[in-house]
Order: C-alpha cells, then sequence, then structure tokens
C-alpha cells in the first residue's frame, strides 16, 4: 500500500502530464473540474488513469462525491488493496 504523500506525488505527476498543466496548480482543496478543465471524455481520462496507475476502479455513481484533489487522494487511499 502507498503512504499518502506517494499517492499525491504520483496522482499529481500523471495528471499535470495528462492534462499539460503545470503541477503546482494542484492543491488539495482545488477542485478537480476547475484545475483540470474537465469535459465528459477528459473525466474517463481521470478515471483510467487511476484504473491504471492504482488498480482502482471509481464507480460512476461515486464520481459526484469526488470534487477536489483531496477527495480523490482519500478515495485511493480508502480503496487501495
Amino acid at each position: 500500500m502507498k503512504t499518502r504523500e506517494e499517492i499525491i506525488t504520483e496522482i499529481n505527476a500523471r495528471m499535470a502530464e495528462e492534462f499539460e498543466i503545470d503541477e503546482s496548480k494542484i492543491q488539495p482543496e482545488g477542485t478537480i473540474f476547475d484545475t483540470l478543465e474537465l469535459d465528459s471524455i477528459s473525466l474517463i481520462d481521470l478515471v483510467s488513469i487511476v484504473h491504471v496507475n492504482f488498480g482502482i476502479k471509481i464507480e460512476k455513481e461515486e464520481l459526484p462525491g469526488i470534487k477536489t484533489f483531496a477527495d480523490l487522494y482519500d478515495y485511493i487511499e480508502q480503496h487501495q488493496q
């Protein structure tokens, strides 16, 4: 299992690379949609990144509860095997 710090480091790096933004713009309290400028197709990319890198499948009905990066870190931390 990865520590919270490892999760944060890895997910921030992947998101910055995939969505071509400066990693410093990714803050725990920042909203994912606004920071990454997501649309519905980009959302699939985000879910895929989490699945590929952490082996965690985010269920469709759980997505509305993941609003900030802190929510995403919490979700990954709680669901890792």
